[in-house]
């Protein structure tokens, strides 16, 4: 954890959302934007269909702005491939494997439980497993049936199909994979959509590893990605971070530049405490996401239960997105969008001094200065895709994401 995060556990129930028991209601995968883009005339558009398209084969027209170029799209696609992969090779059999079921390209496991000394020990022996296979961050929660989703959606009828979860499997781990700053910090550009990509596409792979491993102690594990339920509350009851303005779970280690996983099991685990870094207390002054997000889907007001449209879940209390507004961007510039994880001031690099001191005043009574640092530092501007292809073979990434956007 970075110098001056003082974390500490989060003794509120639900990490940070009020939830109303009354109001309160599951929800189903149908609405979520994405999946409405293919039904819903509210989403559903050419521009909808082209964004869609462009992943899916090359393109043979090409935007000339910097970010939206033929190699751009071109790294983005590759790097996409890895989840593409996966979630193609079942669509015969109506699966969309981490996106709408759970990735099943596992080998049966032992029969034979592997014994073990704890829970303890053996939360610690998957963390250490996690991070060796790939993971940058791992955490566990308890299945919470409110974060499964009620229904999935059939790729072949474009309709609801059951979505069920063995109440057996009563532990979650989650994975957080790190995705490449200097890529995001071109955002928004088809460019910084490869750092979407390449962290899904590791995700995918961490994912599948872990699960083995776990099968072959004789245990269940069920890998999900985008699938089966929403990652966000898990991610922050599993302690990897605080929930942000921008619906993003901001983690100490990476700030929002993150993407989950989640691996459902019977493995004797014991759960992590969410924790508090001074995310809620930075996010309540800080509003750089809300006025840098080209949509204007991220709110400047105070948490709520305000429903945009029916991709939100009703009952709960917090800072909730436009998510039609915001799909509505990516298919307007026919990729994802990403500026809220560039501006977020909790993007940066925590191996530098500087950033661990930014992040000691940030968790404290001096976060004001820490906005105002940040704000003034230049840190979150647009980097020029072209600075970014045009790096020396040697030269590191990191060493770009703060300089200027050529004019």
């Amino acid at each position: 954890m970075p110098l001056g995060h003082q974390s500490k556990p989060d003794d509120r129930a639900d990490a940070g959302w009020k939830i109303d028991d009354d109001t309160f209601e599951r929800f189903s995968q149908v609405f979520d934007a994405f999946n409405r883009s293919g039904w819903d005339d509210t989403v559903k558009s050419e521009k909808s269909d082209a964004f869609w398209a462009s992943y899916a084969q090359p393109l043979h027209e090409w935007r000339k702005a910097r970010g939206f170029r033929r190699r751009d799209y071109a790294l983005r696609n590759a790097a996409w491939w890895g989840t593409d992969f996966f979630s193609e090779r079942m669509e015969a059999e109506d699966r969309m494997e981490g996106f709408l079921d759970p990735l099943s390209a596992l080998r049966d496991g032992s029969n034979e439980p592997e014994p073990f000394e704890s829970s303890e020990a053996a939360s610690i022996e998957i963390k250490q497993v996690a991070l060796l296979m790939g993971a940058d961050l791992a955490g566990i929660a308890a299945a919470d049936e409110r974060w499964l989703y009620t229904e999935s959606v059939s790729i072949k009828e474009g309709g609801p199909k059951p979505n069920t979860m063995d109440p057996s499997l009563d532990k979650v781990i989650v994975i957080g994979q790190a995705m490449d700053a200097s890529l995001n910090a071109t955002a928004p550009s088809a460019l910084a959509g490869a750092a979407t990509g390449l962290g899904y596409s590791h995700d995918v792979i961490t994912l599948l590893l872990i699960s083995q491993y776990i099968r072959n102690l004789g245990y269940e594990a069920v890998p999900t990605l985008n699938d089966t339920a929403l990652a966000i509350p898990y991610a922050i009851k599993a302690g990897l971070g605080e929930y942000g303005r921008h619906g993003l779970v901001i983690t100490p280690e990476y700030g929002p530049n993150v993407r989950f996983g989640k691996i459902f099991t019977n493995l004797p685990l014991e759960i992590d405490v969410p924790i508090r870094f001074g995310v809620e207390e930075m996010c309540n002054i800080c509003q750089a996401c809300s006025t840098a997000c080209p949509s204007q889907a991220i709110t400047y007001d105070k948490p709520s239960a305000k429903l945009h449209n029916i991709s939100n879940i009703p009952g709960i209390t917090k800072w909730t997105t436009d998510a039609e507004a915001c799909f509505g961007y990516w298919a307007k510039i026919n990729s994802d969008c990403s500026v809220c994880i560039r501006v977020c001031p909790y993007t940066r690099d925590y191996d530098s001094f500087v950033d661990r001191l930014w992040a000691r005043l940030a968790g404290g009574r001096f976060r004001r200065l820490a906005l105002l640092w940040d704000q003034k530092s230049g840190r979150g501007d647009r980097v020029s895709p072209k600075d970014w292809w045009d790096l020396d073979p040697g030269e590191t990434r990191v060493e770009i994401t703060n300089k200027p956007e050529e004019r």
